[in-house]
Parts: C-alpha cells; sequence; structure tokens
C-alpha cells in the first residue's frame, strides 16, 4: 500500500511517503510569482479550489509513476480547526489524492514526531508554534486533553517562516493559561516534564528564552523542529486501523465527511 503523511502548513506544504524518509516540501502558494495565492491561512483552508491545486502540484512530485497507487492520506490539522474547517480540508486533499483521507490533530502528530510517548498518562505540555497559528496542548493517555490557540502570520509569507515575533507575548499568555487549567494535581508534574516547542518558531531562541522566564518552566525545542508534525504522521500511518480511527484512541480522527 502506498500511503502518504501530509501537513498542509501554512507557509509550507510537506509529504512523507511510506516507506521513505524523505521529506519532500515546497512553499504553500500557487499561481504565477508575481500572482502568488497562499490557500492556507491561519492553518486553515480557505480556498479550497486553490489548495486541491496545491496538493495536486505537491503529489505530482512525491508520487511518480513507478509507485503503486496512491491508497491513503493521513493529514493534519489544527486543534482548534472547526467541523467546517475539517470538512474543507478533506475536500481539498480528497479531491487531489482521489483516495482515502484521514485527519489528525497536528499537534497530536508532532509529539509523536519528537519521540514523545503520547500513551503516558502523566500529562505533556507540547507548544506548536506554526507562521499560521500557534497551538499549546497537553496531552494525556494518547489524547489532546486540553488546547489553546492564537492566530498569528499576515501578509506575504516568507520562506520557511516560524511564529513572528510580534504574537510572542500572545504566545505566552496562551501557554500560561493553559498551564493553569492543568488540575491541581496533575500541574506540577506537567510542569517538571517541561514544554516541547515543535513548528518553524521554534527555530526562534528568543521565544524559547522569553517562555522559560515568564513561565519558570524548562522549555526545549525539538531537534528539525519544523518536520516533526509530517514525520509523526508517516509514523502513525503504520498504527491506523482500517476502521478509520487511529490505533492511539482519538475519536475525532475521521475520515467519513458524508
Amino acid at each position: 500500500m502506498t500511503a502518504l503523511a501530509l501537513d498542509l502548513g501554512t507557509a509550507r506544504i510537506r509529504l512523507l511517503l511510506s516507506g521513505s524518509r524523505t521529506i519532500r516540501e515546497r512553499p504553500s502558494a500557487c499561481g504565477d510569482p508575481g500572482a502568488r495565492r497562499w490557500p492556507v491561512r491561519h492553518g486553515m483552508v480557505a480556498d479550497m479550489p486553490g489548495c486541491a491545486r496545491l496538493v495536486r502540484t505537491a503529489l505530482s512530485d512525491a508520487v511518480t509513476e513507478r509507485h503503486p497507487p496512491l491508497e491513503r492520506v493521513l493529514l493534519g490539522v489544527p486543534v482548534a480547526a472547526s467541523r467546517l474547517d475539517r470538512r474543507a480540508a478533506y475536500a481539498a486533499v480528497s479531491s487531489a489524492a482521489r483516495c482515502r483521507v484521514t485527519i489528525v490533530e497536528e499537534p497530536l502528530a508532532a509529539a509523536v514526531g519528537c519521540g514523545v510517548d503520547i500513551a503516558d498518562p502523566r500529562p505533556r505540555l507540547l507548544l506548536d508554534a506554526g507562521a499560521g497559528i500557534a497551538e499549546a496542548v497537553v496531552i494525556r493517555a494518547g489524547e489532546i486533553a486540553d488546547a489553546g490557540a492564537v492566530q498569528v502570520g499576515a501578509g506575504e509569507l516568507a520562506e520557511g517562516a516560524g511564529c513572528p515575533p510580534y504574537a510572542w507575548e500572545r504566545v505566552v499568555t496562551m501557554v500560561a493559561d493553559l498551564i493553569a487549567r492543568v488540575p491541581a494535581a496533575l500541574r506540577a508534574t506537567a510542569r517538571q516534564q517541561g514544554l516541547l516547542i515543535t513548528g518553524g518558531g521554534a527555530r526562534e531562541p528568543e521565544l524559547a528564552r522569553k517562555l522559560c522566564a515568564e513561565l519558570r518552566i524548562t522549555v526545549s525545542p525539538v531537534a528539525d523542529p519544523a518536520n516533526a508534525t509530517v514525520r509523526g504522521l508517516a509514523c502513525l500511518l503504520g498504527t491506523s486501523g482500517s476502521s478509520g480511527t487511529s490505533a492511539i484512541g482519538r475519536k475525532d480522527i475521521d475520515d467519513d465527511h458524508k
């Protein structure tokens, strides 16, 4: 079976075929250089036809004639994505890939991609700081127990863009609020394990220093943070069952959008 992990980011689209170690990426833009459009805004599909064209182009580079036909795509979406946002992402990707599409929340995939044991019953804090949306989550017992999100990014997106500096204070406040909502009996454990940062924003040392100083918590940017989500999705390709729900037990990982 040929399956594909797809991270449809605001600034970059990343793909990883099952059985491959080569991550393919390109700007999340379509159209001529003088009239480029960005169909993904704040991590959500804002232009469905444009997004479908973007995915179709990316797939033509990644899935060649020497590969068997594509049978499945595991697609990352933000936790903050509404049902309508998820339907839009599903419709755009399924029309381009013409195969089964399963949706997974991106911070959960990012945790898998950086080696976190997401089945651990102890709470783990993770910040996925992207170019269009930053999401902080509490992961516990195989699912996202709580989450917060801040929309970031405006105007023309830079290559490899991460969370912009003007949004850092909002991000710190969001993470602080999330930590405060962790049940008192579990809060010390969550703080002791520290905060992992994935996404392009993890490459900004000043953001990590700001989080550490203001939250008084150990902050650890992961290795190769921009690719954590697509790596995690690729790992989950091997653990997802045939029913359309992931083997890790998320009830909202859904590929049935009839």
